[in-house]
């Protein structure tokens, strides 16, 4: 009776020892610890490109909190420049705007993270313009690589033929030292766009491709 305790003990351990292995060999730790700075562009004041009460500010907002809420489920360590309808400018400002992302700026760059990702919405006095694209300024030296595995996946998973961009005047990007890039997700001006980015299956599907990115990079 006794060894047949032992026996039914040893194969209780062994099944347990054989569980935690395969759970463990299932998790993905590609992102595991990762700082992910993510920048809702514009708020409070600054709606952003607007298309009749459609404002740029809302749709960034709601995408940012998605990936926030998809990234921490991932084990990466998540941080926002802004959690609600507001903007960081100080006080009594005299340019609010360069004030607002002078903040943005000092907050990615004090958090020493591994990236920043600025999200945006594109707009153009043509409305035929669409697709997602992503802007890159080479002040950091992993941005142009970072930009193109980002514009490879909005290709395939967004149906984006858009081409990834250097763009060195951008304030906000000239300030900041860590790795990272401006994703314009998509044209505000552009009526099918437009629809899309209001609804949660589709920004669901940009959260969705932006962390396939960043695990693809981090791998």
């Amino acid at each position: 009776m006794e060894k047949y305790k032992i026996y039914v003990f040893l194969l209780l351990i062994l099944f347990i020892s054989g569980f935690y292995y395969v759970t463990a060999k299932e998790v993905n730790t590609d992102l595991l610890g990762r700082i992910i700075y993510i920048d809702p562009g514009h708020g409070g004041l600054d709606p952003g490109a607007m298309y009749k009460d459609i404002y740029e500010k809302d749709i960034n907002l709601s995408i940012s909190l998605k990936l926030q809420e998809a990234l921490g489920r991932e084990g990466a360590i998540v941080y926002l420049t802004r959690y609600g309808d507001y903007d960081l400018s100080v006080k009594n400002a005299i340019n609010r705007k360069r004030s607002d992302l002078f903040m943005r700026s000092k907050e990615i760059n004090d958090s020493d993270c591994d990236m920043f990702l600025s999200i945006h919405l594109n707009s153009d006095p043509s409305n035929t313009w669409h697709g997602a694209q992503v802007f890159y300024n080479d002040k950091n030296p992993k941005n142009k690589q970072i930009a193109k595995l980002f514009q490879d996946s909005f290709k395939k998973y967004l149906n984006s033929n858009r081409k990834y961009k250097k763009d060195n005047t951008l304030y906000l990007q000239r300030k900041v030292n860590r790795p990272g890039v401006l994703l314009e997700v998509g044209f505000i001006s552009n009526p099918n766009d437009r629809y899309k980015l209001r609804q949660n299956y589709y920004q669901d599907k940009i959260v969705n491709t932006i962390v396939m990115s960043l695990k693809e990079y981090y791998k």
